[in-house]
């Protein structure tokens, strides 16, 4: 058993344009497959060494009790290029059995007939325990009541933070003790990070993987003020409304008046010390495993619209494309049985409502306490929203970045530009 790992060059469609042409008939296989002498694979947007061991185990533990199975690989694509390199793959002779899929792009692939509909796999398999999967962790990747999609991530947001630098810069309540008195808020928060640029060389907050493109993250403070981009049946833009004005409003002044947050073309690692706070997801607890501070997390602070916890998912589909669709179902069932999401847990908080308790992640996880365990990965997977997913999410998410640019200047225009953003994507909302 060994993990590949290969890099995709980007194409020129957008992914849902080349998500359609895969439903098209341009893969010649039949998705039938023998019984016997079969390799699978898996493409992952993980590179880290950690996990991917945890997968070769699971896999090579799965072979053995299964002679039919000759191998099973998981190819990596990098995350910034993930949906296109895929999409690529599905709409080529040579689509993989199965796929991560980020949340954002879930209600294409659910939608459009690229996955196989697993409720029958899954309950037929012994002691899977189906009914233990999470309904709000299972809803994004359901169509009726069908799963169409395994959701081996399903990681809250939260608020990390450096104690050390913070103590440096003169705060006198960490987040946790302004949590504890019930005073966590995003303006506690930016007045905290404004103090540390201005009394330190380091940066006050981060929102990791934003870096001015990826907008879709700063769905972590949008939600605070009650703010979404647009309506729960996907057809109305909400850029332009009162609660994302106020909030956008708020993060520019941040930026731009308080220093709080790296401007445009700079950059700060938290985990390396280079910040104050960062918000990111749970699952990148494993790299302050040698970390050279002392840090905390906390739950995302509280805005207008009061506290709002928001998860990231990924789910894991078999290919209808793929040349061995039972097999890779039957597979992905044991990958994601009871056994093995304990293991993941360790990275990935699981979908399983039996295995949302303290006891259980802590045994996975060791990094985090059992009330950090509890306040920022139990309570945010039960009471968050998942990140915004729109079909068309490619198209979508390409206009929304160009339409938002202006705004990362000093003396934009909020309001003004939100509404461009509104008419830049009321045709593709409508599609």
């Amino acid at each position: 058993m060994r993990t590949r790992r290969f890099r995709l060059a980007s194409v020129g469609l957008s992914a849902v344009c080349l998500l359609a042409a895969s439903l098209t008939g341009c893969s010649k296989s039949s998705g039938a497959g023998s019984d016997s002498n079969v390799s699978l694979r898996m493409t992952v947007w993980s590179s880290d060494k950690s996990q991917t061991a945890l997968f070769d185990s699971i896999a090579t533990a799965y072979e053995k009790s299964h002679p039919g199975i000759k191998s099973i690989t998981f190819d990596y694509i990098p995350i910034g290029n993930y949906t296109t390199a895929l999409t690529t793959q599905i709409a080529s002779s040579n689509p993989p059995d199965m796929a991560w899929i980020l949340e954002r792009d879930a209600p294409d692939f659910v939608s459009s007939g690229a996955l196989v509909n697993l409720t029958p796999t899954l309950q037929k398999t012994a002691d899977y325990q189906y009914g233990d999967l999470a309904p709000a962790a299972t809803k994004l990747w359901q169509k009726g009541d069908q799963l169409y999609a395994y959701p081996f991530s399903t990681s809250p947001f939260g608020m990390f933070y450096n104690k050390d630098l913070l103590k440096q810069a003169g705060v006198s309540q960490t987040p946790d003790q302004l949590a504890a008195a019930g005073q966590w808020t995003w303006q506690n928060a930016e007045a905290m990070a404004a103090q540390v640029a201005a009394h330190t060389d380091k940066q006050g907050l981060v929102v990791r993987d934003w870096d001015y493109k990826t907008w879709i993250e700063l769905a972590s403070i949008w939600r605070g003020w009650g703010a979404d981009p647009w309506s729960a049946d996907g057809k109305t833009c909400q850029f332009d409304s009162p609660q994302m004005q106020a909030a956008m409003t708020f993060l520019h002044n941040a930026i731009f008046n308080d220093k709080a947050l790296p401007g445009p073309g700079h950059s700060a690692d938290f985990f390396a010390g280079e910040s104050a706070m960062t918000v990111t997801q749970i699952s990148r607890a494993s790299l302050l495993a040698k970390h050279p501070f002392d840090w905390g997390i906390v739950p995302l602070p509280s805005g207008p619209a009061g506290a709002s916890q928001v998860v990231g998912q990924a789910g894991i589909g078999v290919m209808t494309k793929g040349a061995h669709k039972q097999q890779a179902a039957d597979f992905l069932a044991y990958f994601s049985s009871a056994a093995n999401t304990a293991q993941l847990a360790r990275y990935f908080p699981p979908a399983r409502t039996s295995q949302l308790t303290t006891s259980t992640l802590a045994t996975a996880n060791s990094l985090l306490t059992a009330q950090q365990l509890q306040d920022v990965v139990i309570n945010g997977i039960k009471t968050g929203s998942v990140l915004p997913s729109h079909t068309n999410s490619a198209k979508i998410a390409q206009l929304v970045q160009s339409a938002l640019d202006p705004m990362w200047t000093p003396g934009a225009n909020v309001n003004d530009v939100l509404a461009g953003v509104c008419t830049a994507i009321k045709p593709a909302l409508s599609q």
